[in-house]
C-alpha cells in the first residue's frame, strides 16, 4: 500500500485526524516494517493499516489510529521503548507498550476463572483505549485464523466467545462484539454453526422479502404522520447470537420473533416516540414486548425503542428506533464517546455519561461525578480521565496450569498459597515468580506466573503472619498453631492419666501371670503378655504403657513395639528371680 492510497482511504473514514501526525507516523512505520509478513502471507505494514482503518472508522481519533499503525513495532521489530518514545512521546509509546503487554494474556485457564481472566485483561490493558485496539486487532486477525493449526484455531477462538467479545459487549461495542462471535462461532462450534446455518438461509431470505414490503407501508404512514426517516433497513440477528437465543426456546425457531428486525433511524427523541406511535397505529403490538431502553437504557449504555407487533399475515415483527447518535453508541459503544467528547465539547460529554454511563462497574466512570467541576472545558488532557482504576485495588496473577488467582493489591506469594490450598500454605518452602526465586515477602504484581515449592511436612512460621496480606492466609496460620498447642496439651494429659491410672489400680491376683516380670521397680502395676509376640522367660522384653489395662510386655525385638514413636509410653521392664 502507498502512503497516498493509505493517507486517502483515512481522510475518507474520519477527516478531522491530523494528518501531518499520520503521515510521520506511516512513514516511519514504512521504515522499521520493511518487507516483514505475517503467516498470511499479508505484510506487517499492510495488517497494521487495517487496523489504523478500523480505528479511524469509529471515530477514536488520532493518538489511537497512530497507536494501532504502530501495535506491532515493540514486539515484531527491533524498536526500543526509548525511540517510540522520542519520535512520537510519552501517550503513544504508553498505548502501543499497552496492546503489547495485553497480548502476553493467554487463555489457559479454567472455566471457573473466565471472569478473571476478563479482569486480568483489563487490568494489564490499564487504558480502555489499549482494549478498544486488541479487541480491533483481534477482529482482523480472526479473518486469517485458518494459517494456524487445529489445535490453535479452537484455542484463539474459544478465548474470543469467553473474553474478548464479552468485554466488547460490556463496553457496549455490539458491532464488534457480534462480529468476533460469528467469526469465533463456526471454530469453536462447527456440527451447530453449519444445522444453523441450514435452518436459517430460506428463513432469513424470506423475512428480508417480507420486510421490503412492510418498509413501503411504515415510510407512507411516517410521511403521513410529519416524520421524516433518515434511515429504515433490516437488521438479521447474528448467528451466535441467534443459537444461544434458540438454546433457551428449545432450538425452536417459530419461538424466536426478531430473526429479522426493521430498525429505523430518526433525527430525535421526540420523533422516537412519534415512530413508536405510528407502528403502533399501523399494527397491534405484542403485550410484554415494547421495551424503552431510551428511559432506562442498559446497562452497557444501549438506547432504543423496541417493540414488536402483528404485521400483515400475522406475521410478527420486531422494531427498533433510535436516533443516528444512539445508532451509532449501540454499534461502537464506549469508542462513540470519543467522537461526541470532540463534536460537543467536554463538559456535555462527562454530563451526559452521568445519566447513563456505559460501564457501570467501572470506577473511572462513578469518579467522573467528583471531577466533572474539577475539569474545566477544554482541559488539556481529557484522556487521563479515561484510565481504569477498578482494578487498582486487586491484582490478578496465574498458577502454572494458566489459572487465575484474584488477590488484594501488595498480597505475596504466601498469600498465593494459601489460597491455592491450606495444605499448599502450610508447607510451603519458597516461590518462584515469572520462573525466579523470590522472597516469601515479596509483592506480588498483576500478570505474573507464580509457583510454589512445597516441603512434606506441615510447620508454618510465627513470622509468617507479619508476611501475609489476606485475612484468610492469617487466619489459617493462627488456626494450624491453635490446633497444634491443642493437641500437644491433649496428648500430654493422656499420658499423664493413664499412668495415674496405672499407680491407683491393685493388681487381682487372678490377672498375674506366672512366670511374674519386675516393672522398673514397681510392685503394683498391672502386667500382661502381648499376643503378638508372645514373650518367654528368657527373651530380652520391653515394656509399653496402655492407656487402661497397664503394661503390656514384649519381646524387645517386636515389630510392633519399633513401631511405637511415642518412646514416653515405653517403659524398662524384666523378669523377677
Amino acid at each position: 500500500m502507498t502512503k497516498e492510497e493509505f493517507i486517502k482511504k483515512i481522510n475518507e473514514l474520519n477527516p478531522q485526524l491530523n494528518q501531518e501526525l499520520i503521515e510521520r507516523v506511516f512513514d516511519y512505520a514504512q521504515k522499521i516494517y520493511k518487507d516483514k509478513k505475517r503467516l498470511s502471507g499479508q505484510t506487517l505494514l499492510e495488517h497494521c493499516c487495517e487496523i489504523a482503518f478500523a480505528l479511524s472508522e469509529i471515530k477514536l481519533g488520532t493518538v489511537v489510529v497512530v497507536a494501532g499503525l504502530l501495535h506491532e513495532a515493540l514486539e515484531r521489530v527491533d524498536v526500543t521503548r526509548q525511540e517510540l518514545k522520542k519520535e512520537f512521546g510519552e501517550e503513544i509509546l504508553s498505548l502501543v507498550e499497552g496492546v503489547t503487554n495485553v497480548g502476553k494474556v493467554e487463555h489457559k485457564g479454567a472455566q471457573r476463572n473466565i471472569e478473571n481472566l476478563r479482569k486480568l485483561f483489563l487490568a494489564t490493558a490499564k487504558d480502555i483505549r489499549v482494549v478498544i485496539i486488541k479487541l480491533i486487532n483481534r477482529l482482523i486477525g480472526l479473518k486469517t485464523i485458518c494459517v494456524f493449526d487445529e489445535e490453535k484455531q479452537k484455542r484463539l477462538a474459544r478465548e474470543t466467545l469467553e473474553i474478548y467479545a464479552p468485554i466488547a459487549y460490556r463496553l457496549g461495542m455490539r458491532k464488534i462484539s457480534g462480529e468476533l462471535e460469528d467469526l469465533a462461532f463456526p471454530v469453536v462450534y462447527p456440527k451447530e454453526y453449519n444445522w444453523l446455518i441450514s435452518q436459517v438461509k430460506e428463513e432469513y431470505e424470506e423475512r428480508e422479502k417480507y420486510l421490503k414490503k412492510i418498509t413501503a407501508i411504515v415510510e407512507k404512514a411516517m410521511k403521513k404522520a410529519d416524520i421524516e426517516p433518515i434511515e429504515i433497513h433490516s437488521r438479521v440477528k447474528r448467528y451466535f447470537s441467534l443459537y444461544r437465543k434458540l438454546q433457551r426456546y428449545d432450538m425452536d425457531l417459530n419461538k424466536i420473533y426478531d430473526l429479522v428486525a426493521l430498525r429505523i433511524i430518526v433525527k430525535n427523541i421526540d420523533e422516537c416516540y412519534g415512530a413508536m406511535g405510528v407502528i403502533h397505529k399501523l399494527w397491534k403490538p405484542l403485550p410484554g414486548r415494547i421495551k424503552d431502553y431510551i428511559a432506562l437504557p442498559k446497562p452497557n449504555g444501549y438506547r432504543s425503542l423496541h417493540t414488536t407487533v402483528f404485521c400483515p399475515d400475522g406475521k410478527i415483527t420486531e422494531f427498533q428506533i433510535k436516533t443516528s447518535e444512539m445508532h451509532h453508541e449501540a454499534e461502537y459503544g464506549i469508542a462513540a464517546h470519543w467522537y461526541y467528547s470532540e463534536q460537543k465539547g467536554l463538559k456535555a460529554y462527562i454530563k451526559r455519561l452521568l445519566t447513563k454511563p456505559p460501564e457501570k462497574e467501572l470506577k473511572w466512570i462513578q469518579d467522573l461525578q467528583k471531577w466533572q467541576e474539577e475539569f474545566p472545558p477544554g482541559s488539556e488532557d481529557f484522556f487521563q480521565l479515561l484510565k481504569i482504576d477498578f482494578f487498582k485495588d486487586r491484582i490478578f496473577v496465574l498458577t502454572p496450569k494458566g489459572d487465575v488467582i484474584d488477590l488484594p493489591e501488595e498480597a505475596t506469594p504466601l498469600d498465593f498459597a494459601y489460597h491455592i490450598h491450606t495444605s499448599i500454605g502450610h508447607r510451603c518452602l519458597g516461590a518462584k515468580v515469572d520462573g525466579k526465586m523470590v522472597s516469601l515477602d515479596e509483592q506480588l504484581l498483576n500478570g505474573q506466573l507464580v509457583e510454589i515449592l512445597t516441603k512434606k511436612e506441615e510447620k508454618p512460621s510465627q513470622d509468617w503472619l507479619r508476611i501475609v496480606k489476606t485475612s484468610l492466609a492469617k487466619n489459617k496460620i493462627r488456626e494450624w498453631f491453635k490446633q497444634s498447642k491443642a493437641e500437644r496439651i491433649k496428648r500430654a494429659t493422656q499420658q499423664k492419666q493413664a499412668q495415674k491410672e496405672i499407680k491407683q489400680k491393685p493388681i487381682p491376683l487372678k490377672a498375674l501371670q506366672a512366670p511374674i516380670v519386675e516393672i522398673k521397680g514397681e510392685t503394683k502395676i498391672l502386667s500382661f503378655f502381648a499376643k503378638c509376640c508372645n514373650p518367654q522367660p528368657g527373651d530380652q522384653i520391653q515394656g509399653y504403657i496402655t492407656l487402661n489395662r497397664g503394661v503390656s510386655v514384649h519381646k524387645a525385638e517386636c515389630k510392633n513395639i519399633k513401631k511405637i514413636k511415642n518412646t514416653e509410653r515405653l517403659i524398662s521392664v524384666s523378669w523377677k528371680q
